[in-house]
C-alpha cells in the first residue's frame, strides 16, 4: 500500500475516532487505555502504543467542552490503570473473610482516583485548543506533568510509568542515567503521539527519536565491561539470595513460622556448587520473629552467617515503653537487619516510604470506626535512605518492598553506597502481573544511580541487576531455591545520581519551546 493510500486511512480513521459521542466515546478511550497498559511488563505489546495515543489524540480533537475533554482523560486514565494495577486487589483475597468490601475499593477506587492525573492532562491541551503537531508536543509535556505529580503529590505512587516499556530492551533504558525514567516516559509519549499528525515529517520524526534513543544506549553498553566479566565484580564477594517461596495465607499462621525458619536456614547451608557464599540475604520479614529482642532467634540465624560476613533479613522490628510507661503501646518499624556469627545485630535499617492502608492508615483519626482499622497497627517511619555498613560488603542502601519504585530517592546523596538492596514480599499478590512490573521497575534504579542492584523477594522474583540494568542472575516467579551470585561493581555516579532531575527539566523546556513555535506556527496558518 502506497503512502497516500495510508494517509487516507489514518485520515478516516481520524474522523470517525473523533466523531464519536457519549459512552461511545468514553468506552473507546478506556479500552485504548487498556491497549496501552499491555504494553508495559510482563506483556510488552509495544505496537499498541501507536494505537492507543493517536487515536486519543483524535479524540481529544472531537471534544467540544471542557467536560468531554475531562471525561475523556478520566477513562483512558482508568483503562491504563484498571488494566496495570489490578493485582493490588489480591493482595485482599488472603483474609477474604475481612477485607471482601474493599476488594472493589482496591481494583478500581485507586485507578480512579489516579485517573485524575490523565484527566487534567486532556483537559489542559483540550483548553490551550492544540491541534495537529501542537497537540503531540503539547499532550507529551502534559503527560510528563501528569506522571511526575502522580509519582511525588502525598505520599507518590510512579508505578507503571510509560518508560517502562523498554524494560527488553537494554539500550533503550540507557537514557534513564541522563534524565530518569520521566525522561523516557516523555520519549516514548512523544513517539507515540507523533503519528497523529498524520504526515510523514512527524512519523520520521518519531522514528529518528527512538533511533536516537537506541542508538546513544547502545554506544553506552558497546563501552561498558561484559556483564559476567570479572572487572565489572566486587572482588571477595559472592552473596547467596534465598527464595522461600511461602505463600503470604501460611506465612504468619500457627506453627507454621518456625518451619519457615527452618526452610530459610536450609537453603542458607546448602553447600554451594562453586565458591562459598560471603553473605546471605533474607527477604522482607522473612520469618516471624522479632530478632530485635528475640535473642535465642538471631542465634539461629547466625549460625548461617559466614565467617567474616552477615545475614542480612527483612524483620519487623519492635521498641517497647521503658518499665513505669504504663498504658504506652509497643512501636513497630519494618526493617533489615545485618546479622553476623553469634546473633550479633550488624546494622540496621527502617522503612521510610511506607504503603498507605498496608503499613499506616492515614487520617486514622477518621476511619478509626472501621473495623479493620481499629484492629491494625502502624508501623513507624525510618529516617531515609541510609548506606549501611556491613562486614565485607561496600556501603549497601537497604530499598524495602517498594521504596524500590522512587526514582531519586533511593540512596543517600551524602554517603553514596556501593550497591541497592531491595528486599520485598511479593507473595501478596500471587502470580499476577503485579511481581513482574516490581522487578522492572526495580531494575532501573540501577541504570539512573549507576549501581547494582540486588533484589531477594519471598515468592520472587529474586534477582541481580548490574549498574547498566542487564539481569546477570535471575529466580522466578514462586520458585522455591536460593542463587549464588557475585556482586557487580558500581560506577560512577550518573548525571542523573549528580543533578536530579535537572536534565529532565531542561528536556521539558526544550518541548515547551518546540510547542510553543507549533503553536505560533499554527496560529499563522489558521489566520491565513
Amino acid at each position: 500500500m502506497s503512502l497516500s493510500g495510508l494517509r487516507t486511512i489514518a485520515d478516516r480513521l481520524a474522523a470517525r475516532s473523533a466523531a464519536f459521542i457519549g459512552w461511545r466515546r468514553y468506552g473507546l478511550a478506556a479500552l485504548l487505555g487498556v491497549a496501552a497498559a499491555l504494553a508495559l511488563p510482563p506483556f510488552h505489546v509495544l505496537p499498541l502504543l501507536w494505537v492507543a495515543f493517536p487515536v486519543l489524540l483524535w479524540q481529544i480533537e472531537g471534544c467540544a467542552t471542557k467536560r468531554q475533554a475531562f471525561a475523556l482523560g478520566w477513562s483512558f486514565g482508568f483503562g491504563f490503570l484498571v488494566a496495570g494495577l489490578y493485582w493490588i486487589a489480591n493482595a485482599l483475597t488472603v483474609d477474604t473473610a475481612r477485607f471482601w468490601w474493599l476488594l472493589p475499593l482496591a481494583a478500581a477506587g485507586l485507578p480512579a482516583l489516579l485517573a485524575l492525573f490523565t484527566a487534567f492532562a486532556v483537559l489542559a491541551v483540550h483548553m490551550l485548543r492544540l491541534r495537529g503537531l501542537a497537540l503531540a508536543l503539547g499532550f507529551a509535556l502534559f503527560w510528563l506533568v501528569a506522571e511526575y505529580l502522580r509519582g511525588h503529590i502525598l505520599t507518590g505512587f510512579p508505578w507503571n510509568l510509560l518508560g517502562y516499556v523498554w524494560a527488553p530492551s537494554a539500550a533503550m533504558l540507557q537514557l534513564a542515567a541522563l534524565t530518569g525514567i520521566y525522561g523516557l516516559s516523555l520519549v516514548t509519549v512523544l513517539a507515540a503521539c507523533l503519528p497523529a499528525v498524520r504526515s510523514r515529517g512527524a512519523v520520521a520524526a518519531a522514528v529518528a527519536l527512538l533511533v536516537l534513543v537506541w542508538g546513544g544506549g547502545a554506544v553506552r553498553l558497546a563501552g561498558a565491561p561484559a556483564a559476567d566479566d570479572p572487572v565489572l565484580r566486587v572482588e571477595g564477594v559472592l552473596l547467596r539470595l534465598v527464595q522461600a517461596n511461602i505463600p503470604q495465607r501460611e506465612k504468619w499462621a500457627g506453627l507454621n513460622p518456625r518451619d519457615h525458619l527452618i526452610r530459610h536456614l536450609e537453603l542458607s547451608a546448602r553447600p554451594a556448587p562453586g565458591a562459598r557464599p560471603t553473605h546471605v540475604l533474607w527477604p522482607e520479614t522473612a520469618i516471624a520473629y522479632l530478632l530485635s529482642e528475640d535473642i535465642q532467634a538471631r542465634e539461629v540465624v547466625g549460625r548461617v552467617a559466614p565467617d567474616g560476613g552477615a545475614v542480612l533479613t527483612g524483620a519487623i522490628r519492635v521498641e517497647r515503653a521503658p518499665s513505669g510507661a504504663a498504658g504506652e503501646p509497643p512501636r513497630y518499624w519494618n526493617s533489615l537487619h545485618a546479622i553476623g556469627p553469634g546473633g550479633l545485630i550488624q546494622a540496621t535499617y527502617d522503612k521510610a516510604h511506607l504503603v498507605p492502608f498496608g503499613e499506616y492508615v492515614p487520617l486514622r483519626d477518621i476511619f478509626g470506626f472501621l473495623p479493620a482499622v481499629a484492629t491494625s497497627l502502624d508501623f513507624q517511619r525510618g529516617p531515609g535512605p541510609r548506606s549501611l555498613q556491613v562486614h565485607g560488603l561496600p556501603p549497601v542502601s537497604p530499598l524495602i518492598c517498594y521504596e524500590a519504585i522512587f526514582p531519586g530517592a533511593v540512596a543517600d546523596p551524602d554517603n553514596r553506597p556501593g550497591w541497592l538492596l531491595n528486599v520485598t514480599n511479593d507473595g501478596w499478590y500471587g502470580y499476577s502481573t503485579g511481581p513482574f512490573q516490581h522487578f522492572q521497575i526495580a531494575r532501573l534504579r540501577a541504570v539512573e544511580e549507576g549501581l547494582p542492584l540486588v533484589r531477594v523477594a519471598n515468592t520472587g522474583i529474586s534477582g541481580v541487576v548490574d549498574p547498566y540494568g542487564r539481569v546477570v542472575a535471575r529466580l522466578g516467579l514462586e520458585k522455591t531455591g536460593f542463587l549464588d551470585a557475585p556482586l557487580p561493581a558500581a560506577l560512577a555516579p550518573t548525571p542523573y545520581a549528580r543533578w536530579g532531575d535537572a536534565p529532565l527539566a531542561g528536556l521539558a523546556l526544550l518541548l515547551a519551546a518546540l510547542l510553543g513555535a507549533a503553536t505560533l506556527g499554527f496560529g499563522r496558518r489558521s489566520t491565513r
